[in-house]
């Protein structure tokens, strides 16, 4: 999968990274205040939105379904909703770009409405499945028609009538489908408890809560939880302070631990323990991460990163901690490939069905500068180079995927010759302030 204009950048190795690295909105907590906000009755006040493709994406959508969405500023925004189960039939196909999360927590929210309305997206978005998000959405009811058996878009979505709760054990550790199943549950009659065995990101309870769902959460099992909610849900809109996306924070953080002399601040990032897992990794390697300023905003925990390059060594990552870090295993195999010995990734399942099946990217981007890895099932395993022996001289495919682009564009900050990606230009769906930033520290990025 290619753009039909990549812009492709090289990254080199660059001089001690230094400054403050002001990194932009959380996309999870973004893409949930909207799609909360446009659910609610009265005005959801959003500060700290993330200004991305993706979240742009969303946004119109919403709209399509008749909320009022404002923007009065950079990260200002205004939701005026409809309240739950209160959406309109959009009159034209809700284009969500390369929004995964974004379009199946919407196809979520509108599951138990019912109105029809069909999803596309960009080339990337189009490949990926959709079946895993509403194939589970058919136990309260809802209909579709996808492509082929995976249900890819363009896909048509039935939402349900008069639907009921349902009691359901969530297999796959996947915080979207258990966010659409739960905002689906927010127009059901009933009591819904869904029961996952893993524990994934908690961002849509939490807010939930915020916005007045009846919505609780138990200890199930050795490792797993139940979330129950109440339906049909009056969701009353509020304030949302959006924290800075430690997903986001990674490529500067690993790119001040292999850069030698590099000292940075990461300011203001989310450290909900449930998106931790890469900064307890690269702590676990020997990594010199430091939390000052701990606090609490809007149900979320913060604090303020301090970063310096240090002497990293491989060790055993376990599959536990997949569903925390999801996100940043294409940024950790870039880490272990500077650091000394062998680097086991186990349980990455979930990274073959992302913008791009990640895992093998991951892969032919190693093999590509010169670092031995091996995948056994679904574990991926890094032969650190140690802080020197990264080869580079790669041109990497991204295959449409930023954390592909990014994560290589780190790489060649530190190897021993420039490390290329062939296109940059998805980045702004996440991240569009990243060369201005990675710039600002003293990075070195240039077009060939």
């Amino acid at each position: 999968m290619h753009n039909a204009n990549p812009a492709p950048l090289r990254a080199r190795r660059a001089a001690p990274l230094t400054g403050t690295a002001q990194i932009p909105g959380d996309k999870s907590i973004s893409q949930r205040a909207l799609i909360l906000g446009a659910l609610a009755n009265g005005e959801t006040r959003i500060t700290g939105l993330l200004e991305s493709g993706d979240v742009h994406s969303t946004a119109g959508a919403l709209r399509g379904f008749g909320a009022t969405l404002t923007q009065d500023g950079p990260g200002s925004w205004r939701v005026t909703g409809l309240g739950v189960g209160n959406w309109k039939s959009p009159s034209a196909e809700l284009d969500f770009g390369n929004s995964g999360t974004g379009s199946r927590l919407v196809m979520g929210a509108m599951a138990t409405t019912p109105i029809s309305a069909i999803f596309t997206g960009d080339a990337s978005l189009k490949s990926r499945p959709m079946a895993r998000v509403v194939a589970p959405l058919m136990a309260f009811g809802v209909t579709y028609e996808g492509q082929g058996e995976k249900a890819l878009m363009p896909l048509t979505l039935h939402g349900a009538k008069d639907a009921k709760a349902i009691e359901k054990v969530i297999e796959v550790a996947s915080a979207q489908v258990k966010s659409a199943l739960l905002l689906a549950a927010l127009n059901a009659r009933g009591t819904t408890k869904l029961t996952q065995t893993t524990l994934t990101r908690d961002h849509s309870e939490k807010m939930l809560a915020a916005f007045g769902a009846k919505i609780s959460v138990e200890p199930h099992g050795a490792a797993g939880e139940t979330i129950t909610l109440e339906g049909p849900a009056k969701l009353t809109g509020c304030t949302v302070e959006v924290p800075r996306d430690p997903s986001s924070a990674a490529f500067a953080l690993v790119a001040a631990l292999i850069v030698p002399g590099s000292h940075i601040q990461i300011p203001a990032i989310l450290l909900n323990p449930r998106r931790t897992g890469l900064i307890q990794t690269l702590v676990e390697m020997g990594g010199q991460i430091k939390v000052t300023n701990r606090r609490v905003s809007g149900g979320e925990e913060i604090g303020d990163l301090v970063v310096r390059h240090s002497q990293l060594k491989g060790i055993e990552v376990p599959p536990e901690r997949a569903p925390s870090m999801i996100d940043e295993y294409p940024i950790l195999a870039v880490a272990a490939s500077f650091a000394t010995g062998r680097t086991a990734m186990r349980g990455l399942e979930e990274l073959r069905v992302k913008e791009s099946d990640r895992l093998e990217a991951v892969a032919h981007g190693l093999k590509l500068n010169g670092v031995p890895y091996t995948i056994e099932h679904d574990d991926l395993i890094v032969d650190g180079q140690g802080q020197d022996g990264v080869k580079g001289g790669g041109t990497v495919p991204t295959h449409m995927d930023h954390r592909i682009a990014m994560s290589f564009l780190t790489m060649g900050m530190a190897s021993q010759t420039p490390v290329m990606v062939d296109d940059v230009t998805m980045i702004a769906t996440s991240f569009p302030e990243y060369q201005d930033l990675m710039r600002g520290l003293g990075a070195v990025l240039e077009a060939p």
